[in-house]
């Protein structure tokens, strides 16, 4: 299945403008909870669209892309928040302060993060889907590296399930079958899994909009509230959430205002922001998901003429090198347009007289269909009510073998105190290999697995498969004695024989000190 360029840039454009025109209506309303009644603006609009981080951080994403191509990872992607992303405020403070630390994603957005299950991922997907148009696959591969910087579990599940959506939203255009190509994608047990499937139900049982907000803020209660009630009354039938647990709700609010708004883009976006909560987030990633259905030239002009073209920005340090960012939708959709060639590869063949011949897939191959939740490195499920964590790994992906280091007790540390690893290794060669692995730690430490090993790696396959094997997991344990320091670094230097590169793993611990009451109780 092919899609023109002319089409292709259709939605791209659409894309940006909804985000740019929900981020705009939703503003006034972030932070409040209550429900109102919308069908317009309310804030002067004098000074064009409101500046808004769900489109700021994207900007510096395309620079990064522009530069990286399709190498582009987590790790790169890190160090473009700490040079050029002003906010530090909740996931985005948790991140930045880990990495200032050296603590690299994945574990950047899992260590001391309460924040981790918000909403600060979700709204920056646009730029994988509009990269990808056509291919969830590959849309959710850089979805899913972009949040895990500063986001794990429900943060990251809201951001693939909403980059799968909107590359799908390139070739199909039915609600309810683009709902279903983004769950197939995340865990059907997740927060944000079932909050869409509550929405859903709503609509489908025939309540009206407001109900369904109700009924998703009490199933999934989040704490996006900090300037109060809209209508300065708590509602006392909804609950205050954990901490930081605020996109499945938010997510669910975008799947209201896009199934009661029934196909209209200013109803469904009023909708969405009505629902108060993080109303500039909802309202611009639904506007986005709408703006790539319907194109450009059928986003109504009237949302469009108040704010223009242009795009005001708020979080951006231009003031390093190598920041020259788009200021326009006109000028971002060019240059979104001109890269997404390099990441489709094969899927984008040479130019004829029309531009590039865009390849994507038909709607029945947009669903994931590989299963494979390993993607999200640490998997929480919610199964029979049941909150089950599997070990959080930190991934080091080469061309001879990957490595998930699986951190099994987490990075604290005590004296003496032994804690538990995984190391699991795939052979990414179609040929054995002997793989030497060296410890590089503390002299005073132990460790199971004596500090220099050797395994040898085959390729045996499971039947019928086409991927390379690898390792058993190996299991390690370590000993760390004679703690004199707040953190230590340790190092898994991995290499295999006759190949010229190694491969590190590099291991954050923190000391971890035992707290005694200081009260005397008499």
């Amino acid at each position: 299945m092919i899609i023109s360029l002319k089409d292709y840039k259709n939605k791209v454009r659409g894309c940006w403008l909804g985000k740019n025109i929900g981020g705009t209506l939703g503003m006034p309303f972030e932070g409040y909870r209550g429900c109102i009644d919308l069908d317009w603006y309310t804030q002067d609009l004098s000074k064009g669209a409101a500046p808004n981080d769900d489109l700021d951080l994207q900007l510096v994403w395309l620079v990064a892309a522009e530069k990286y191509g399709r190498n582009l990872d987590a790790k790169i992607l890190a160090e473009y928040w700490i040079s050029y992303i002003f906010p530090s405020w909740s996931e985005y403070g948790v991140g930045k302060a880990n990495l200032t630390k050296g603590i690299l994603p994945p574990l950047s957005g899992w260590y001391n993060n309460f924040h981790k299950d918000s909403c600060g991922a979700f709204i920056r997907s646009e730029i994988w889907a509009c990269l990808a148009p056509g291919h969830p696959e590959i849309a959710i591969k850089y979805a899913y590296e972009d949040a895990i910087v500063d986001h794990v579990d429900e943060g990251v599940y809201a951001e693939v399930f909403c980059a799968a959506v909107q590359s799908a939203a390139f070739v199909e255009s039915d609600a309810e079958t683009l709902i279903n190509i983004g769950l197939s994608y995340i865990p059907d047990d997740s927060g944000v899994a079932m909050a869409v499937k509550t929405a859903v139900e709503c609509y489908k049982s025939g309540i009206d909009w407001k109900a369904a907000r109700k009924k998703i803020l009490q199933d999934f209660p989040g704490t996006f509230v900090f300037h109060g009630a809209i209508n300065g009354v708590f509602e006392e039938d909804i609950p205050m959430g954990e901490p930081g647990y605020d996109a499945p709700g938010n997510i669910g609010i975008i799947i209201i205002g896009w199934l009661y708004g029934e196909g209209d883009f200013g109803k469904s976006i009023c909708i969405a922001t009505g629902c108060g909560e993080d109303a500039d987030c909802t309202a611009a990633t639904l506007g986005a998901i709408l703006g790539i259905v319907l194109g450009a030239d059928k986003v109504p002009e009237k949302w469009i003429e108040p704010i223009g073209d242009e795009i005001n920005t708020m979080c951006i340090d231009a003031t390093g090198w190598d920041m020259w960012y788009p200021n326009t939708v006109t000028d971002l959709t060019r240059r979104i347009c001109n890269l997404m060639p390099v990441f489709m590869g094969e899927h984008c063949e040479a130019l004829d007289d029309n531009g590039p011949i865009i390849k994507v897939k038909e709607t029945k191959d947009l669903f994931d269909r590989e299963t494979n939740l390993e993607r999200f490195g640490h998997y929480t499920s919610f199964k029979d009510g049941m909150l089950k964590e599997q070990p959080f790994g930190i991934r080091v992906n080469s061309m001879p073998f990957d490595i998930v280091f699986r951190c099994v007790d987490g990075l604290n540390i005590t004296n003496d105190k032994e804690i538990k690893f995984e190391i699991d290794i795939t052979n990414n060669s179609a040929k054995p290999q002997w793989l030497e692995l060296n410890w590089i730690l503390p002299e005073e430490w132990e460790v199971s697995t004596g500090r220099s090993f050797s395994v040898n790696m085959g390729t045996v396959r499971p039947a019928g498969a086409m991927n390379p094997g690898g390792l058993p997991k190996i299991p390690a344990t370590m000993i760390p004695h004679n703690i004199s320091q707040a953190e230590y670094c340790v190092i898994l230097e991995v290499s295999s024989l006759g190949r010229p590169n190694k491969q590190y793993v590099h291991i954050p611990l923190f000391n971890k000190p035992k707290i005694t009451s200081s009260i005397e109780i008499t």
